[in-house]
């Protein structure tokens, strides 16, 4: 499926660099879903017993127990959510870049910009995102592109991999 790389990316071959990027975004996105989630059940858990207050220490126990047992559940519920959510767009813009890569002939933060420039479309699109979001989400794409890229090259270029437009200059 994927041929032989002799220069590969970040010294990891594409497989890999897949996984690996794929299951680091998840864990990133299953923490920060996990804390707004829980965030937000344990919002949504005083607004709705909000008219029932205990009276007593026990009752007060009790409340507590119950919202931090909502609060947890919510967590996990949402940090799933935005784990698989967030592993699905890495995983496209990696192996779109792998694959632009490969069309290209040559690694470097070009093809990362058209990746995440494409993915950052794609999102827009998928989500119905006025002209302006549309806009803004591409500018954070063409941003993070760029970084992203840049420090592949950087890395690359030190680990003795050939940049494109580095041996041009």
């Amino acid at each position: 499926v994927f041929p032989a790389e002799s220069h590969p990316r970040l010294s990891i071959m594409t497989p890999t660099r897949l996984l690996l990027g794929s299951v680091a975004s998840s864990m990133v996105g299953f923490s920060l879903g996990a804390l707004q989630g829980g965030q937000m059940a344990q919002l949504r858990f005083r607004a709705e017993h909000a008219h029932k207050m205990p009276d007593t220490t026990a009752g007060w126990y009790l409340y507590h127990k119950s919202k931090n047992y909502h609060a947890m559940q919510g967590g996990i519920r949402e940090g799933f959510r935005m784990g698989f959510k967030t592993g699905i767009w890495s995983l496209v813009a990696l192996s779109l870049e792998s694959t632009v890569d490969r069309y290209r002939g040559s690694s470097d933060m070009f093809s990362t910009v058209i990746a995440t420039l494409t993915v950052a479309g794609a999102f827009s699109l998928w989500h119905r995102f006025s002209l302006s979001t549309a806009a803004r989400t591409a500018k954070y794409g063409l941003v993070f592109g760029l970084a992203y890229g840049g420090v592949q090259d950087l890395v690359g270029l030190a680990r003795g991999r050939p940049i494109g437009y580095v041996e041009m200059i």
